[in-house]
């Protein structure tokens, strides 16, 4: 069941990626298109967290350790729209979505086995695999010259990716670890659980998105724009919502893929509907070796084996 939804849930996501791609065929810009759907989205996140779960208790501490996190996902969010503008749709979503292999590293050397975070063989040849297939992207993207602003676009979505990972993954270890000196913060376990701590990454998101964009643009958005923010910003909240489900039900077996079956998944529904309604030339050959990355690099193969 667990990979069954996580498969839908990568289905929604994709869906999202193409109504911002939709809405910059129409003419709108990425910045009034993240600026409704970040928004949109955080509404949803308030339905999926605390009115779901009906803990509506409030940390001043974790809500703003959640906007600090906003923060990094408005550079995610920015920079993937400029690169959208600029590149191939396709290419884009692959190279964000093999940052997945990237965090393990930086969590082993920050905090350690003492944190459960351990480097194997396996993390290090699916890292090796996966910076060969970027470069071989890059290689052949900023080669041709034109591409090579795309490329510092698509390269910065990654980075800010790769961070706000990590950033997740420290505030699961306040969860897992309450009162542990050696995570740098110290949180008690009410505050750590706190279900306004995604809202509130949401919130802080499409506030800086809704600055960039006033202060670029100093209009409204238009109603196009609105429109896929809308639809993008609820395809988006159902992605999250059937991932999260997907980790409650899942079983072990299955919970050993979950996270790179999605990842996998994204690239793979991004790739197809970029080759077929835009017709964009896809590097397949360098996009299945970055999956192949993900999958040597973050499956559980002691779980599996």
């Amino acid at each position: 069941m667990g990979i069954q939804l996580v498969l839908i849930a990568a289905l929604f996501v994709a869906l999202s990626n193409l109504c911002m791609r939709k809405s910059i065929d129409a003419g709108g810009s990425s910045k009034a298109y993240l600026m409704v759907q970040l928004f949109f989205t955080f509404l949803v996140a308030i339905l999926l967290n605390p009115v779901r779960t009906g803990d509506y208790a409030w940390s001043n501490c974790m809500a703003g350790f959640g906007l600090a996190g906003g923060i990094i996902l408005a550079g995610v969010m920015a920079s993937l729209g400029r690169a959208l503008e600029t590149g191939p749709s396709g290419l884009t979503f692959a190279m964000l979505n093999t940052s997945s292999v990237m965090p393990v590293i930086i969590m082993v050397l920050v905090f350690g086995e003492k944190f459960g975070f351990t480097y194997t063989l396996t993390h290090g040849i699916g890292s090796l695999v996966v910076i060969a297939g970027l470069f071989w992207i890059g290689y052949e993207t900023v080669r041709t010259g034109k591409m090579a602003r795309w490329f510092t676009f698509a390269f910065s979505a990654f980075a800010f990716h790769v961070a706000f990972l990590v950033f997740m993954q420290w505030r699961a270890l306040f969860i897992h670890y309450p009162g542990a000196t050696e995570l740098m913060l110290s949180f008690d376990m009410d505050d750590a659980v706190s279900q306004w701590f995604m809202p509130m990454v949401f919130c802080a998101a499409a506030f800086v998105q809704a600055l960039i964009y006033f202060m670029s643009q100093k209009k409204l958005p238009n109603r196009t724009e609105i429109l896929y923010g809308l639809l993008g910003g609820a395809a988006n909240g159902v992605g999250t919502f059937l991932l999260i489900r997907a980790t409650e039900v899942s079983s072990p077996f299955e919970h050993a893929m979950i996270f790179p079956i999605f990842a996998v998944a994204i690239i793979v529904f991004c790739n197809v509907w970029s080759q077929w309604l835009y017709r964009e030339k896809i590097k397949w050959a360098a996009s299945a070796l970055c999956i192949l990355g993900i999958l040597i690099g973050t499956l559980d193969w002691k779980a599996l084996l």
